[in-house]
């Protein structure tokens, strides 16, 4: 399988000095489910937002679909962004909003801010939203504002909100922090479950380490900024967790 993501030497250093990223390589193949794992500060949320430029890294390339996303203009960047879908860790709804209309801000990147404010939205759109919501098991809440649902409910809009945008790639920060251990594996199958269905590549930065190597097809393992794994998860033992996890405090 061809690569849709190349990540080369990344470097993230922030304004007090400390280096986040230490020289990053890795590459995410079209028919990937890629965990991020490694204990807290290792980088794995940092390295996520560099691909979409949430975070600005000070030296490196990213390679989508062979472009470097790092030497595009802003307006340039705008429309890549429209390939890239993103699963938020604190789902980044607005609560006023209805699910529907939630839904339908992933198509901000095709329809404009203006536009959106007066939900002047196709209605190719809207059928599509309504069928997505469908999908992930939410149609009957579609009318409710965002800040009825639970945070399983909640979770489910932002990846229907990802998939409106018609991405070639997700990436997903820490979907399953806030949610009990029953619903982060609901959310984490329905996620490995789209991916599939919607031929899309998934990155993924996961703090549950049982999680990524039951869901996940390949894995990468950060500690303090340093690659110290890439490989399948039967390949995961004891001993790479102790090389992972070595900084952490218990």
């Amino acid at each position: 399988m061809s690569a849709i993501l190349e990540v080369r030497d990344l470097r993230v250093r922030y304004s007090a000095g400390k280096e986040v990223l230490k020289g990053i390589n890795f590459t995410v193949r079209s028919d990937d489910f890629l965990a991020i794992i490694g204990p807290s500060g290792s980088g794995k949320s940092t390295l996520i937002r560099c691909v979409n430029r949430l975070v600005e890294p000070n030296a490196g390339e990213i390679l989508f679909e062979g472009r470097d996303l790092l030497r595009l203009g802003e307006s340039e960047m705008r429309a890549a962004r429209r390939n890239i879908g993103m699963i938020f860790q604190e789902f980044n709804l607005i609560e006023r909003l209805s699910v529907i209309d939630n839904v339908l801000t992933g198509r901000l990147g095709y329809t404009g801010t203006w536009r959106s404010l007066f939900r002047a939205y196709t209605r190719d759109d809207i059928r599509n939203a309504i069928r997505l919501l469908d999908r992930v098991g939410l149609i009957e809440h579609l009318d409710k504002r965002a800040d009825q649902l639970s945070g399983g409910q909640r979770q489910r809009v932002g990846i229907a909100r990802a998939l409106i945008q018609d991405p070639k790639m997700l990436l997903v920060d820490e979907p399953t922090s806030s949610l009990d251990p029953k619903i982060a594996r609901e959310v984490m199958g329905l996620i490995r479950e789209i991916a599939r269905e919607f031929g899309v590549p998934v990155l993924c930065n996961i703090h549950d380490v049982n999680l990524a190597l039951e869901y996940c097809t390949r894995v990468i393992g950060l500690q303090d900024g340093i690659k110290r794994f890439d490989g399948a998860p039967a390949e995961i033992d004891k001993r790479v967790l102790a090389d992972i996890y070595a900084m952490e405090t218990l």
